[in-house]
């Protein structure tokens, strides 16, 4: 999703040795295309289980899972840094909650009320939220050109929200999917921030953490939807979707992209973050049969024009 769920992570990780056994993990570009290329599919599957798997028992199954695969690799990681994380462990486990548990909680319910495509793109306004969240938390002030990049990304929000009828304000009958999913941004967008509260750890020990409190806090709201929708049917076609949610988007997308960054920075790993929705729209188009319309162009052109003017380095005199 948003690069600053990583850049901690990265940052606390020292640099990986080569690779004997194979060229791939020294290849920057096609590490972070993978990771986008995953995350693009989440939205995607997730969008195939709506009805078919309920949104917490999705995300239940996504993080369990995944904390199981990491778990053995940052097991050693966890053990060292243990004492750390204990002292700092109500931060650690309110970024478990609202970065792990609601955000993507939230996207698999918003999927139920709206198309891959809507989340795809509004994804793309994920940054604007951080720099609003770094403004209140952080007092980290706006330049002028940050202020009118915000502006302009919000007015693409806007046109997807909006489905590019200004008439539709008049009702304010927004899509409910769509108003859940800038919602979950706007969440994501303070555990982003607050990441930066974290101790200094691992990046396996905080993946594996998160993962895990994660998926624990979401227990109790698992339970109550085992109580109250249709159990999850085990067919192959919800097993490959748990299987898909688990490994790709969750623990494959995150080793690549920490990689990635490793080896060319994270500001030059950033721009990978806008080819999601692209990967994302072919693969709606060809998968749900969704069809573009104008105002998600228009939208999306919006919220890149804006991120794009609201994230260039500022002029030195």
């Amino acid at each position: 999703m948003n690069r600053a769920l990583f850049l901690p992570m990265s940052a606390a990780e020292p640099n990986a040795p080569a690779n004997p056994a194979g060229w791939i993990v020294n290849q920057p570009y096609l590490l972070l295309s993978i990771t986008a290329l995953c995350w693009a599919g989440n939205a995607i599957v997730g969008r195939l289980a709506a009805g078919h798997i309920a949104p917490v028992t999705l995300s239940f199954l996504r993080w369990s899972i995944a904390f199981l695969i990491i778990l053995p690799f940052a097991w050693k990681h966890l053990v060292r840094d243990w004492a750390a994380i204990r002292g700092r462990l109500g931060i650690m486990i309110f970024l478990s909650v609202i970065g792990i548990s609601a955000f993507n909680t939230m996207q698999y319910w918003a999927l139920e009320h709206t198309q891959a495509l809507n989340t795809l793109l509004l994804q793309s306004a994920g940054p604007l939220f951080i720099a609003s969240w770094s403004l209140i938390l952080l007092g980290v002030r706006l330049t002028w050109a940050q202020a009118c990049g915000i502006a302009v990304s919000l007015a693409g929000v806007l046109v997807i929200l909006l489905h590019g009828d200004l008439t539709t304000l008049k009702s304010i009958e927004f899509n409910k999917g769509d108003l859940i999913f800038t919602m979950a941004l706007a969440i994501f967008g303070l555990y982003s921030v607050l990441s930066l509260k974290r101790p200094a750890i691992h990046g396996l020990s905080f993946v594996a953490f998160t993962f895990g409190a994660g998926a624990a806090c979401l227990v109790p709201l698992f339970i109550w939807e085992l109580s109250t929708q249709p159990l999850m049917r085990i067919d192959s076609a919800n097993l490959l979707s748990v299987f898909y949610v688990a490994v790709f988007p969750s623990t494959l997308a995150y080793l690549c992209f920490n990689r990635g960054v490793q080896l060319i920075g994270a500001n030059r790993a950033a721009p990978f973050f806008h080819v999601v929705p692209v990967f994302g729209t072919v693969m709606s188009i060809v998968f749900l049969g969704e069809h573009p319309q104008s105002f998600h162009f228009l939208g999306f052109a919006l919220v890149l024009i804006g991120v794009f003017v609201a994230s260039r380095k500022p002029a030195t005199g």
